[in-house]
């Protein structure tokens, strides 16, 4: 489906459906947008726009990192919108020309669509308005991890929270979930940071001087978005050693129980062993109390030795 805004240079605003509709004579500025292109239409790339070959072949194939490339007057950007849910990429190529933005993605997304309404609703007339335009489209999309690393702290703090009967190993998948989920994370911020300082730096724009603040404003909110990252990659990093000391402390209390246990059977074991060696010469087989005799030092020595590791501390 193809979408197209016009600016028109009296100032009327004009929406189409369709390429064939449109003239650019007497346009200020337009905005095309490609969502979930057919073949026929991805063709206008090369057809209509005469973008270059590489730029649409990172726009028909694989997900690109987020970057930008010059080619001519024509600056390439490619974006990455997110599942706040999945955490799932997709990717967002924007064509920023002199008078036109061009944006293409394979799947619908909210984002474009609070841009599209955003920009409809009040667009810039200048002839840079397209700038403004591309500035809306970045501006959604960073604004959509928000939700997705604010679903994540919250997450967290629920540790704190959580039922107590949730057991030590179910808590640890738990961290390692969530450690995954700020991998994903900052697999997708990070390189858009990188790509808003090349934007905001960069000297191959000239209209983006009356811009700069805005496009700084979004790069400020992604040093925001990694240091929410960093700080909660922190956090499961002491919980996940939190939780890994508890485990072991808890085997370790496993491991001095069955040894004081196996302590206590030692002595009892080698009585039994020597009663159960069969020679003649035994008087205590012989004797009529001699087997309730055994039992009564047999219980007397295991009872003394678990008081005596009582008083140790060993069961503490």
């Amino acid at each position: 489906m193809i979408k197209v805004l016009a600016v028109m240079n009296d100032q009327r605003i004009v929406r189409l459906s369709s390429l064939a509709e449109f003239d650019r004579s007497h346009v200020s500025w337009f905005w095309v947008d490609f969502c979930s292109p057919s073949s026929e239409e991805s063709k206008l790339l090369e057809d209509v726009f005469h973008f270059h070959p590489l730029a649409i072949e990172d726009c028909l194939f694989y997900l690109q990192r987020p970057k930008m490339d010059h080619y001519d007057d024509v600056h390439f950007l490619v974006l990455h919108a997110m599942n706040e849910t999945t955490l799932e990429t997709l990717e967002v190529d924007l064509f920023l020309g002199p008078n036109y933005l061009v944006s293409y993605h394979l799947k619908p997304l909210p984002e474009l669509e609070h841009a599209w309404e955003k920009v409809s609703i009040k667009p810039r007339m200048e002839a840079h308005g397209c700038l403004h335009a591309a500035y809306v489209v970045m501006d959604e999309l960073v604004d959509q991890y928000f939700p997705a690393v604010q679903a994540i702290e919250d997450q967290i703090l629920e540790f704190e929270t959580g039922p107590a009967e949730q057991g030590i190993q179910e808590k640890l998948s738990d961290v390692f979930e969530i450690r995954n989920k700020l991998l994903k994370l900052r697999k997708t911020i990070i390189p858009m940071r990188e790509l808003l300082y090349r934007v905001i730096n960069t000297q191959r724009i000239p209209a983006l001087s009356h811009y700069h603040l805005f496009f700084t404003d979004i790069y400020d909110h992604l040093l925001k978005l990694t240091e929410m990252v960093d700080a909660n990659r922190d956090m499961t990093s002491d919980l996940r050693d939190h939780y890994m000391s508890l485990s072991a402390n808890r085997m370790n209390t496993i491991m001095k129980t069955l040894t004081v246990i196996t302590v206590i059977f030692m002595p009892l074991t080698f009585i039994v062993g020597i009663y159960g060696m069969n020679f003649n010469n035994m008087p205590e087989l012989t004797w009529h109390f001699g087997y309730y005799s055994v039992l009564a030092v047999m219980a007397l020595l295991a009872a003394s030795m678990y008081v005596w590791f009582k008083v140790k501390g060993w069961f503490d």
